[in-house]
Formats: structure tokens, sequence, C-alpha cells
């Protein structure tokens, strides 16, 4: 199967595509539109659209041939309401901020692609809003790594009927993000999720993006424990549609697959995964292994330092250590001293500044951090929580590196170059130390069958591209034959003599803050 035509034309530059980015508007495929539609436009007479765009669900509206429903929508962009296609009698479009200036009524039927603006393009004012939004509806506040959409989520369903039903199409990140528990106990605690809809990557709504869009289907009306999860396979097809406007009850189709799923269980695993039962594995990763995230430094462009900066700053190199940051400098399965030298010809950063330990400061050392006062580093969100601020976070050098972003190039690293990884890899510290094991957990963690199983405790992105964060990565499960393959279980003698088939992992990797007991 070729890939997903796209029906949005991206730009190529960079900055055309910040200015994208930044607005969050990629626009919904008719095919996607048009299911989405076919479940709120059931016993109203007026469907809203929040973010309305260039018009997406109006026209799926159109094509119900449904003319005593009519069609509400705002953006904040007036240059979509421009669009010809809202000339008409049924509609009403108008220029508003549906976050800070909603409408001052409730509907019956909500649909909408809101904008997709990650929480770092999010200003320090309009994050103190948000946050009282979400106190205010939900009586909790989101996590500050929430993206602008989750509140248009929690604004929409703020404005639902009793009995009414909303429609969003939203990122994985909606329901498996860090700030997603708190949010789904006050939606699953207060409406009725009636269905969940994901796409294989060959049926992406958004081709070229790097996010695993999903539909949610809800319904102001008393919480359910089961619902509809679909996935979609084929992008265009109108299986989707048929069974949406059946009111679910058809079951039977080519292009989608459809599970009776408990509410609980999929809030747990994440809705962008099948259901998951990992009792049929013995072994996870975290029998075998710990992990941990990399270094984050709150400031890579002061902290990662160049060769050349390095010899610039005369910065000492007692105050140094070898570092890697980015996946595309680490391109194959071993890292090597050679690999990172190539990376320091490239101008490449791989000196991570570390003043730890250090009471007194050679001169270039105390200028440079007036340097990093100037830039304003002290105040910025994680760096004012060290003490003091040019702290860096500690961490042994992990025997391997697990590359967790990256597209179609997910694979766990061996790190004979001994380098500290930053934020874009996890830290693997293998339970034995000597060179046999870490060679053969390196081998097995890199099988297929292994590498299948991310799958499982991974989120996915449109790309293809995979992210595991480190509190799912310790529950990889390894298949029992690649535990025998590649001889991970090692008998031991416990302190009265018994026998045991693998011991429990031990602690010697844990950072020197924890080793301190702090």
């Amino acid at each position: 199967m070729g890939k997903v035509k796209s029906h949005q034309k991206l730009p190529t530059q960079w900055n055309e595509r910040e200015i994208l980015r930044e607005k969050g508007q990629f626009w919904t495929p008719s095919w996607v539109a048009d299911a989405m539609v076919a479940y709120v436009s059931e016993n109203t007479d007026l469907v809203f659209d929040p973010a309305t765009g260039r018009g997406a669900f109006y026209q799926a509206l159109l094509k119900l041939n449904k003319p005593k429903v009519s069609f509400f929508g705002t953006d904040v962009d007036p240059e979509v309401l421009e669009d010809e296609i809202y000339n008409r009698k049924n509609c009403f479009v108008e220029e508003r901020d549906f976050i800070k200036n909603p409408p001052q009524r409730k509907f019956k039927a909500i649909v909408a692609n809101p904008p997709y603006i990650r929480h770092h393009r999010i200003g320090e004012e309009t994050k103190i809003l948000l946050k009282q939004l979400s106190m205010s509806i939900t009586g909790d506040t989101i996590d500050g790594r929430a993206g602008y959409h989750i509140y248009f989520l929690i604004q929409a369903l703020n404005l639902l009927e009793q009995n009414g039903r909303l429609s969003f199409i939203m990122p994985a990140d909606t329901c498996e993000g860090k700030f997603a528990k708190n949010l789904w106990k006050w939606i699953s605690g207060k409406f009725c999720i009636e269905g969940v809809i994901t796409f294989d990557e060959m049926a992406t709504p958004f081709p070229n993006v790097d996010t695993n869009a999903m539909v949610f289907l809800i319904k102001n009306s008393k919480p359910i424990k089961t619902l509809y999860w679909v996935k979609a396979n084929k992008a265009y097809s109108t299986d989707l549609f048929n069974f949406i406007s059946s009111n679910f009850k058809q079951q039977k189709f080519e292009t989608i697959e459809i599970i009776d799923r408990q509410l609980k269980e999929g809030i747990s695993t994440g809705f962008s995964r099948p259901e998951q039962n990992h009792n049929g594995f013995k072994f996870h990763m975290n029998d075998f292994a710990n992990v941990m995230r990399g270094i984050a430094t709150g400031s890579n462009e002061f902290f990662f330092l160049t060769a050349q900066q390095v010899k610039e700053l005369q910065i000492p190199k007692e105050f140094l250590k070898r570092a890697v940051g980015r996946t595309k400098d680490a391109t194959e399965s071993i890292l090597t001293a050679k690999d990172v030298e190539e990376l320091e010809k490239e101008n490449r950063p791989t000196y991570l500044l570390s003043i730890n330990g250090h009471d007194k400061f050679p001169e270039a050392i105390s200028n440079y951090l007036k340097v990093g006062e100037e830039m304003g580093l002290p105040s910025r969100s994680l760096i004012q929580q060290r003490k003091p601020w040019y702290k860096m976070e500690k961490r042994a050098v992990p025997p391997l590196l697990f590359a967790y972003l990256g597209r179609r190039n997910t694979r766990f690293i061996k790190n004979e170059a001994g380098v500290l990884p930053l934020t874009g890899f996890l830290c693997v510290y293998p339970i034995y130390d000597d060179k046999e094991f870490i060679d053969n957990l390196w081998q097995a963690l890199n099988h297929p069958d292994t590498m299948e199983n991310l799958k499982l405790v991974g989120k996915s992105y449109g790309s293809g591209a995979i992210k595991v964060e480190p509190g799912n990565l310790n529950k990889l499960p390894i298949p029992e034959h690649i535990v025998a393959l590649f001889n991970l279980k090692r008998p031991y003698k416990t302190a009265d003599g018994q026998l045991e088939i693998f011991r429990e992992p031990k602690t010697k990797y844990l950072t020197n803050e924890k080793k301190n007991g702090r």
C-alpha cells in the first residue's frame, strides 16, 4: 500500500513551517470529517465548530443534506472565515477566541479539529489563563505540558448540552501525556465515551506530520464501562462513515477494525494502542535493566557546547563531560569514540558543561556564567529549580542508549563512546555490568521480536515514529525465547546459599544524588 496523499499542502521552508506550528492549523480530510459530523448531527438543529478553519466540517454537514440543521463556526483567523463556502443561509461564522471568549450558551452538537499548539509555544500569561480555565471547569489544574488543544476539549465539553454529542480529532498525547491521568479521570467520571477512532500509519489523516491522530466520540450522558475502539486501515474509505452513521450497529467492514473495549483498560493502556494484556509475558525490561531519561539541561544552547566553543571560551576539561544530544548524531546501533570525534569535526556539540562539585571557578567559568545570567537562564522554569542554577543533573554513563523518537529508526545503541545522553535518548543500565551480559542484552533488545513489543508500551506517530517514556520502557515485554536465546537469566546464590533463577535488579547505576539518599 502506498503512502496517503496529503490533502493539505505543507510548507517546505522552515520559517513557513514555524508559522504553521504557531497557528496549529492542520486541516481535516473529508473522509474523517464526514464520519465525525455524522456522529454529532443526530437530533440537533445546530452544529458548532469552535475552530472552523477552512470549513471541513461544514462541508461534511452540507453533504449530509440536512437543510434543517444550521452551522455555527468560530475562529481566531479572519482570513479563513472569508472563504466562499461560508456564504450560505444556514451558516454563521465569526471571529472569536474560543478559549478567552467562548459563546455564552450550550450546544447539542460540537465538532472540531482544535489548533495543535504544543505547550512550549504557549506564552506564560496564556498558561496562567489556561490553568484558571481548567480549575474552574474540572476542579483541578492540568500539567503544564498540556498543549492548547487540551483546553479546547475541556472548554467544549463544558459547553455540551445534556445528551449532546461531541467529536474531536486530537493527537495521541490527549490520553497519553503527563497530564492525561487527571484529564481522563474528569472526562470518564462525567461523560459517556462512546467511541475512539485510531488510524493505521497508512491511513493517517495528517500525512507528513509527526502526530498520531485520534477521534474521540463523547456524549454528555451517564458514563458507561465500555466503548467502541475503531482502527481505520485505509484512507478515504466510506466504512468509517457507514459505521458511525448506523449508530454503531453495522459491524462488518473491510477497512476498519471494531473492538468492544473496557474503558478502564483503554485509559490505562492509552487509546492509541490496541487492547493490551501483558499477562502472557513472563519477562520485562525491568527484570534485566533500569531505565532513566537522559539529562535535561534546560538550555542546550548554553550548556551543550562544540569543541570550537570550548576552545574559544577556554573552558577547562574538568568542567566538561562528553555527551550526545540528538538521535541524528547516533545513526547506528553502536556509538564509538571515533563517531564522537567525527561529530566534533562537523562542529556538532559534544561537550556538556558540568560544574557540579566546584566551589571556586576560574575566570573563564565565572565569565561564562555571567553570560548565562544575562540570557535570563536562572529564571527559566526548569533551571530555576536548581540550586545553584547552573547545577547539572547527574547520570552515570549508561552502557546502552535508547533512541526513543525517530522516524523508523528506533533502536538500542551500545554506548562504546562512554558519553552521557541528553533527553533525545533514554539511559539503559543493565543489572550486570560485565561485557558479555551487556552485549547479550543489547542484542536481545534489538531483536525484531522484542522491537515489535515497543508498540505495546510506546506512543506512535503519523510518520511511523514511536516514543516510549522511561516508566513504560521498563515495562517492555521481552519474549521468553529471546531471554533464553541470549542467556539473560543468570543463576546466583542468595545469602543463605539457595540457587535462584535470576537476580533482582541492582542499583549500581543510580545517580549520585539517589546514592546519597537525597
